[in-house]
């Protein structure tokens, strides 16, 4: 039923060979420099947010958690040879360019983003600081790079979707949720990948197979996310799915918790709507590896030597509690393939 997702991974010998070629610098380096180093962070997420807490003592998932943990574990202690400067525009969307200034100004070594619409913002204000995307769709569609394998320029990161993932999060939905007659699409035009269409046609694509419709269903304020699953609930039968989406992100709680109100079946594209209470989400690991690429830039690697990654491992996971809330029997097809089945 439907086409089958591949993931291609990224050739890495680039990677391996830049880092072969610093492995000296590293030893000369030590773990303490002469200088204080800046690392920058731009996020769309508060800062009390379980993924964006500084600690992942009380949050293992944490981005910035992760990139501390992971930056002492290369000789980078924060406090003693680097400090972290964190800026968030949650709540204020419209201060993005002001908080990007600000972060500019104090000409750090390296700017780590959250996601595309933060690098975007980022790469608009500089392009000679070093600039780190933790995760981002099409880098190469949205202009950053000229290419996954040779970035060029100040930009590379880890990619966490590709296009075809539409395609696949229908197939699944479908088959948890074989008579839906209709599948609604939730997605931020303003903040998801050219506006949804970067998933759109696969999901257009795999609907027409499974003989379905797919139904846009576009938001622009966290105040519309509950009537646009509304809609949903209603006849015919219907499930949804969320894009990936650094608005959805932000606001999943909402989007979940409508979702349970309404009755409404919904697959995501990442954990954290399943941490959230959801019912299903295929997607990337998302391994917080930017301390990787930080490291590496903090002791004179080139961004742009640096080639773009791609996820090592998809996973899915299915609530079985919350498909039993909602009435349904999930397929034993399905529940084999998950990597974690949740009560």
């Amino acid at each position: 039923m439907g086409r089958s997702f591949v993931s291609v991974a990224i050739n890495r010998r680039g990677f391996i060979r830049v880092a072969g070629a610093t492995a000296a610098g590293w030893i000369a380096l030590g773990a303490t420099p002469d200088r204080m180093r800046i690392v920058a962070s731009l996020t769309a997420l508060p800062l009390d947010d379980e993924l964006t807490r500084r600690s992942m003592i009380d949050s293992p998932t944490s981005r910035l958690g992760g990139l501390i943990v992971g930056l002492r574990l290369r000789g980078w202690v924060e406090g003693v040879n680097f400090r972290l400067e964190v800026r968030s525009t949650f709540g204020a969307p419209d201060k993005l360019k002001t908080a990007v200034q600000e972060l500019v100004d104090l000409k750090p070594d390296v700017i780590l983003t959250g996601s595309t619409v933060e690098t975007a913002a980022v790469l608009a204000a500089t392009k000679t600081i070093p600039i780190v995307f933790a995760t981002a769709n099409d880098p190469v569609g949205n202009g950053f790079v000229e290419s996954l394998a040779h970035p060029g320029g100040n930009v590379t990161g880890f990619t966490n979707s590709t296009a075809e993932m539409g395609g696949k999060w229908l197939q699944l939905i479908h088959e948890a949720v074989p008579d839906v007659a209709r599948v609604g699409i939730l997605f931020n035009p303003a903040t998801t990948p050219r506006g949804g269409r970067f998933f759109l046609e696969s999901i257009e694509q795999e609907a027409a197979a499974c003989g379905v419709s797919a139904v846009p269903a576009p938001v622009d304020a966290p105040t519309e996310i509950d009537e646009a699953v509304r809609r949903f609930s209603e006849p015919p039968k219907a499930a949804m799915l969320a894009l990936v989406d650094s608005f959805l992100v932000v606001n999943r709680q909402a989007v979940v918790a409508a979702a349970a109100k309404y009755r409404v079946p919904t697959i995501y594209p990442f954990h954290y709507f399943m941490d959230a209470g959801g019912l299903m989400s295929y997607g990337p690991t998302l391994e917080v590896r930017s301390a990787d690429y930080v490291d590496l830039i903090l002791r004179g690697t080139k961004a742009g030597d640096l080639p773009v990654q791609s996820p090592r491992k998809y996973e899915l996971l299915i609530n079985r509690t919350v498909a039993r809330t909602l009435g349904l029997a999930i397929p034993f097809t399905l529940l084999a393939r998950a990597d974690e089945i949740r009560e």
